[in-house]
């Protein structure tokens, strides 16, 4: 696996409510503004955070990142959400 080019490397804490700020070196680089969704791309060794680009409005599917609970059930169980 090809080892990614490291620009900058910044830190950040989380809280005991597993919070945490995305420091302003990191919202500037993505260009993210408040409303923004995020992706987590999560790998064998890291995890990459991604500006989602287009209209994906988590309001109209607020289960649609969760694919722990994408089974036909689930869906049958939420249909009229």
């Amino acid at each position: 696996m090809a080892k990614l080019a490291t620009k900058a490397s910044v830190t950040s804490r989380l809280t005991t409510k597993a919070q945490t700020t995305i420091p302003q070196i990191v919202r500037n680089a993505l260009h993210l503004d408040p409303g923004d969704t995020l992706r987590y791309v999560i790998t064998d060794t890291s995890v990459i955070l991604e500006k989602v680009q287009g209209t994906h409005d988590i309001s109209e599917n607020p289960f649609a990142f969760f694919h722990e609970w994408a089974s036909e059930d689930d869906e049958k169980a939420f249909a009229n959400f």
